[in-house]
């Protein structure tokens, strides 16, 4: 789950960690007075999406308008709020289509002294969270990676006993930091990681991470997600979750307790177990297709959770074959066969439909697609399966 710039910093702010002050505002009007509440010179007027490269994304209707713009007046405000709200910003993470924004965080202006990069992710080698810093704040690490991997410095950490004061002390000065901002780092770099740990987050960006002019560390821009699996342990979460900033497809899929990821490809797959969906769609890209989706029904859906599958990878446009991949376990075969000539019949299946079965009731599941007299095609295997559902669009 992603959530925006202003309800991270708010949960940030819980737990301790410096933050500008900022209002949201949702009118050109409520800019305004945000502006005059703040009671600065310069304020910063920040588009909410859950997207980054806001700064340097054009709006589609006002191809002038950046994303984050300085004002310098109540008037300033106003103008700039009334050219974002309601309309589509487009960044280099958006993609073409944009997003609509409909929020904006009003901040106070800083003094700002440096820009510095921070990060949290999972590092999957070490098998534990790692603290990544650069002192390219600011810019895109994908980019300082690439191009300067030397200005970036990771330090992994136990989940448990979190980042030591010794090791965050020795992380700030391989950022250059002195004096009371390197003082402020040795605390700020413990309970980044702590929040981290605690609210099961799967990102924590802070980019940039400034040094004030007065030698203090505050957080400018903040990007989060946290770890869906995990979220019944923080139910005030769910508040913060922005429907309108999520596929409709997949939201709606959630709701039927399906995992769904919507792609680019035209072949829809439909496969119980994450594993297997991943390995049914690396065969279909092996065999020269594209996949248009995962998702994975799970051990347990029954006939009106398959169906609904059925529903939203017929939804799609792009889709231009399936392929039912289905190794029976917990999740029979004759199930997902019930499910699919429903889907026949109350859906409509009007593209090449391939069908690989394996396991519980599968000799019941094949007489039911022979007695259906459907226009099914077989497979034999996983590779058989890719092969012919790839072969059904060059026909």
């Amino acid at each position: 789950m992603k959530i925006h710039e202003y309800q991270g910093k708010d949960l940030l702010r819980a737990a301790g960690v410096s933050v500008p002050r900022g209002i949201v505002v949702r009118s050109a009007d409520e800019a305004a007075a945000a502006f005059d509440e703040l009671g600065g010179e310069v304020v910063v007027v920040k588009s909410q999406i859950h997207a980054g490269g806001r700064g340097k994304g054009r709006f589609v209707e006002e191809p002038e308008q950046s994303g984050v713009v300085l004002v310098r007046s109540a008037q300033e405000a106003r103008e700039n709020a009334s050219r974002m709200i309601g309309n589509t910003l487009v960044t280099i993470q958006t993609g073409p289509e944009g997003k609509r924004v409909e929020t904006l965080f009003v901040e106070e202006g800083l003094d700002i002294a440096r820009e510095l990069y921070l990060g949290i992710v999972i590092d999957r080698e070490s098998s534990s969270p790692v603290l990544i810093v650069s002192t390219e704040g600011g810019m895109a690490i994908e980019e300082v990676a690439v191009e300067t991997p030397e200005k970036i410095f990771n330090e992994p950490f136990d989940v448990v006993d979190g980042l030591s004061a010794e090791r965050a002390l020795a992380v700030g000065e391989s950022l250059g930091l002195e004096g009371v901002a390197l003082e402020t780092a040795v605390e700020l770099f413990p309970a980044l990681c702590r929040f981290f740990v605690e609210s099961d987050c799967s990102l924590t960006e802070i980019n940039p991470l400034v040094v004030t002019g007065g030698g203090g560390l505050l957080c400018l821009d903040t990007k989060m997600s946290f770890d869906d699996n995990a979220m019944f342990r923080h139910e005030s979460f769910e508040g913060l979750r922005d429907l309108n900033e999520e596929d409709p497809s997949e939201v709606r899929a959630g709701a039927a307790g399906l995992s769904y990821v919507n792609l680019d490809g035209n072949i829809g797959c439909l496969v119980n177990g994450a594993g297997l969906a991943m390995s049914t769609m690396d065969l279909i890209k092996l065999h020269g297709g594209e996949p248009a989706n995962f998702l994975d029904v799970g051990g347990g859906a029954g006939v009106d959770a398959v169906t609904e599958a059925f529903r939203i990878i017929l939804d799609d446009s792009n889709v231009k074959a399936i392929l039912v991949n289905i190794f029976g376990g917990i999740m029979q075969c004759d199930t997902i066969v019930e499910a699919l000539l429903g889907a026949y019949e109350n859906v409509g299946i009007t593209v090449p439909l391939v069908v690989r079965l394996e396991g519980t009731n599968v000799e019941m599941a094949r007489e039911m697609l022979e007695a259906s007299d459907r226009d099914i095609l077989t497979a034999s295997d996983l590779t058989d399966a890719a092969q012919k559902v790839v072969g059904t669009l060059s026909v």
